[in-house]
C-alpha cells in the first residue's frame, strides 16, 4: 500500500500551509494565504490549503497514514526552556511560565490541527499525528529535498520554534544528525526582525524589504556590533536593545515592538513612510553586514569541517530567504553547491515534517525541482470566471482566445513594445517567490519597465528592486557562474556588458537574485523567453509576483481579475486568453 502523509504548518501563527507526500512523491503544497486571500494567515489554520492537497491528489482522508506536524515538545531535561528561562529573568512571569508550563503552546496548536482535520473529515480516533521538532522540520525541508547523495551540511536559521532558533548538523543517507542549536532570544532571525520592525515594516513580512534598502547603504557608517556577538562557540544577542519581552519593550500608538526604548535613544525615532532615507538607509546596510558576518562565522565554526571534505550544504528556516548572505556562502572556495529550500519559511516545514516522517518510514522523498505544485485552472475556468465578473461588475470585458502554440510570441512582442503584462499560468507557485506561473513580466531592457510597474501596478516602495527569469543559456553569460538557481533564493554579480542589456534587473549594487529556468519545469515560461531573446536578444524577462502591495499572490482567474481592473495593467493572459483593457473599459 501507499505511504500517504499529510503536513501541516502554522504552529508559530503565520503562514500555515499544507503538504502532502504518496510514496515519496510530493503531489501538492500551498499556502493557506492564497487561498483565503489574507497576506501569511495569521492565526489560521491550513484548513483550506489541506482541503486542496486531498482533493487534488484524490486522497480521501482515511486514506491518510500520517498527519505531520512541525512542533513537538521539548522537555524539561533540555537545555531549551532552561536557557529562555534565565535569559528572559528580567520577565519572571514569562520565565517561570517556560519551566513551569513550557508545552502550552504545542498543546494549544495540538488542540487546533485536531479541530483542523475534523473539519475535513478525519476520524481522529484513528489519525495518526506525529510531531516533530520545528528546526528539525526546516532541516528536513532543506536536506531531504535537495537530492544530495553526498554528506551534507544543514544549516537552519530563523526566529524561533518551540525554542530554538538556530540549527546546526549534517546529513548522510537520508539520516539527520544535530551538532548544535541556539535558543530565544538568542536569535539573528530575531534581531533582524526587531531591526524590521524600527525601519518602518512589519516582522515576517518586511525583512526582505530591509534586505533591498541595504544597498543604497554605508555598512561601515554604523557599528552594530554591540546588539549581538559570537564568541567560543555561542551566540549571544543583547536584549537590552533586540529580542525583548514584557515591559522591556519600546510602545509607540499603542502597540509594543521587539526592540526597547534603548534602541530609539541610540538610533533616533522609529523610521516611518516610503521613502528611503538617511540615516535609515546606513542602518539597513548594517544591520544587513552583522547579520551576514554573525552567520558565516556560526556556519564556519560548526558547518566547516563538513564543507571542507563535501562542499554541500542545505539551508532552510525564514533567513534562508536572505539572498545576500546566500551568495556569500556560493562565494565560499569550500562550497560546491548551495541548496535553498524555496519555501524556506514556515510554510515549508508542512513539506519538512511530512518529508521527515516518510523518510523515518522507509520511503525517501524526491528532490524537489520545482514548486508548481498549487492549483490549476483550465481555459474553460478562466472563461467562466471572466464571464461572472463582467455579470458582477457589469462591464464587457476584452479578450482573444489565442491557439496555444502562439502564446509566447504573443506575449513577447507585448513585452518587446514596453508593456508589462500578467502572466497566469499552469500551477500556482508553492513559496514565496512568483516563477513564471503566477507573475507579472516586464521586458528588462525598456527604460523605466520596473518604475512603471512598481508606481502603477504594484503601488509599492519606488526603491524595490526587480527580478530577471532566464534560460539556462543566459544564466551562465549574464553572471559568469553555472550555480544552479531555479527558485530566485540567491543573488549574483552582474557582468558589465549585461548591465546594459537589461538595466531594469539589476539592482543598486550590480547584483540580480535570478531564476535560472530549465524548460523541462516549466516549458511555456521557456519559451516565451526564448520568443523574446529573438525580438530583444536576451532570454531574460523581468519577472514580479502576480499582486498588489501587502496582498497574498494570485490564486484564481477571479483574483487576477480584481487585481487587473484594480491597477494599471493593461494585459493579462490566462492560459490560452488573452484579456485587453480598451478605450471603453480601460
Amino acid at each position: 500500500m501507499a505511504l500517504t502523509i499529510l503536513g501541516l504548518s502554522g504552529a508559530v501563527g503565520h503562514d500555515p500551509s499544507a503538504a502532502l507526500y504518496v510514496d515519496g512523491k510530493l503531489l501538492a503544497a500551498a499556502e493557506e494565504e492564497r487561498l483565503v486571500r489574507d497576506k501569511h494567515a495569521k492565526n489560521r489554520m491550513p484548513y483550506e490549503a489541506a482541503k486542496f492537497c486531498l482533493a487534488q491528489a484524490g486522497v480521501k482522508p482515511a486514506e491518510v497514514d500520517v498527519v505531520a506536524i512541525p512542533f513537538a515538545p521539548v522537555s524539561l531535561l533540555g537545555p531549551a526552556r532552561w536557557h529562555y528561562a534565565r535569559r528572559y529573568a528580567y520577565a519572571p512571569d514569562r520565565s517561570l511560565d517556560a519551566l513551569l508550563n513550557g508545552n502550552r503552546r504545542f498543546r494549544r496548536y495540538l488542540k487546533r490541527i485536531e479541530w483542523c482535520l475534523a473539519q475535513l473529515g478525519f476520524d481522529l480516533k484513528k489519525t495518526e499525528i506525529e510531531p516533530v521538532e520545528h528546526h528539525l522540520a526546516h532541516a528536513a525541508s532543506a536536506y531531504l529535498c535537495s537530492g544530495f547523495s553526498e554528506k551534507t551540511a544543514i544549516l537552519g536559521i530563523d526566529g524561533k520554534g518551540e525554542y530554538a532558533t538556530t540549527f546546526f548538523g549534517w546529513g548522510e543517507n537520508g539520516q539527520i544528525h544535530k551538532i548544535k542549536e541556539f535558543y530565544d532570544p538568542d536569535s539573528l532571525g530575531g534581531l533582524y526582525g526587531a531591526l524590521t520592525e524600527y525601519l518602518g515594516f512589519d516582522m515576517l513580512d518586511g525583512e526582505f524589504k530591509v534586505m533591498g534598502m541595504a544597498p543604497y547603504g554605508d555598512p561601515g557608517r554604523y557599528d552594530f556590533s554591540r546588539l549581538a556577538k559570537f564568541e567560543d562557540g555561542e551566540l549571544r544577542v543583547n536584549t537590552d536593545y533586540v529580542n525583548v519581552i514584557g515591559l522591556r519593550r519600546y510602545k509607540e500608538k499603542g502597540k509594543g515592538y521587539y526592540f526597547s526604548p534603548r534602541l530609539v535613544e541610540w538610533l533616533g525615532p522609529r523610521r516611518e513612510g516610503d521613502v528611503a532615507d538617511e540615516p535609515y538607509i546606513h542602518y539597513a546596510a548594517s544591520i544587513q553586514a552583522l547579520f551576514e558576518k554573525l552567520s558565516l562565522e556560526m556556519m564556519d565554526y560548526y558547518l566547516g569541517g563538513i564543507l571542507r571534505e563535501t562542499g554541500r550544504i542545505a539551508f532552510a528556516g525564514g533567513c534562508a530567504l536572505n539572498v545576500k548572505l546566500n551568495q556569500k556562502i556560493i562565494a565560499r572556495p569550500e562550497v560546491k553547491e548551495l541548496y535553498v529550500q524555496p519555501a524556506a519559511s514556515d510554510a515549508g516545514t508542512a513539506v519538512g515534517a511530512a518529508a521527515y516522517v516518510s523518510q523515518r518510514r522507509g520511503v525517501a522523498v524526491e528532490k524537489m525541482e520545482h514548486v508548481y505544485l498549487g492549483p490549476e485552472y483550465s481555459n474553460e475556468d478562466v472563461a467562466a470566471a471572466v464571464a461572472r465578473y463582467e455579470r458582477r461588475h457589469g462591464i464587457a470585458i476584452a479578450r482573444e482566445r489565442i491557439d496555444a502554440a502562439a502564446v509566447p510570441q504573443t506575449v513577447a512582442k507585448i513585452l518587446a513594445d514596453g508593456n508589462p503584462v500578467a502572466w497566469f499560468q499552469g500551477r500556482m507557485e508553492f513559496g514565496p517567490r512568483a516563477l513564471g506561473n503566477r507573475s507579472i513580466l516586464g521586458c528588462p531592457s525598456v527604460p523605466g519597465v520596473a518604475e512603471r510597474i512598481n508606481a502603477q501596478i504594484k503601488f509599492r516602495e519606488r526603491w524595490r528592486p526587480f527580478c530577471p527569469s532566464m534560460l539556462d543559456t543566459a544564466g551562465p553569460q549574464m553572471f559568469g557562474i553555472d550555480h544552479p538557481a531555479p527558485f530566485m533564493t540567491f543573488t549574483f554579480e552582474v557582468n558589465e556588458e549585461w548591465k546594459t542589456r537589461v538595466p531594469e534587473v539589476v539592482h543598486q549594487d550590480g547584483t540580480s537574485r535570478a531564476q535560472i529556468l530549465k524548460r523541462e519545469f516549466n516549458p511555456r515560461y521557456y519559451d516565451l523567453m526564448l520568443e523574446l531573446e529573438k525580438l530583444t536578444g536576451n532570454g531574460v524577462v523581468l519577472n514580479t509576483s502576480l499582486n498588489r502591495r501587502g496582498e497574498a499572490m494570485i490564486c484564481s482567474p477571479e483574483d487576477a481579475l480584481e487585481m487587473f481592473y484594480g491597477s494599471d495593467l493593461q494585459y493579462l493572459v490566462m492560459q490560452d486568453i488573452l484579456v485587453f483593457k480598451d478605450s471603453g473599459n480601460a
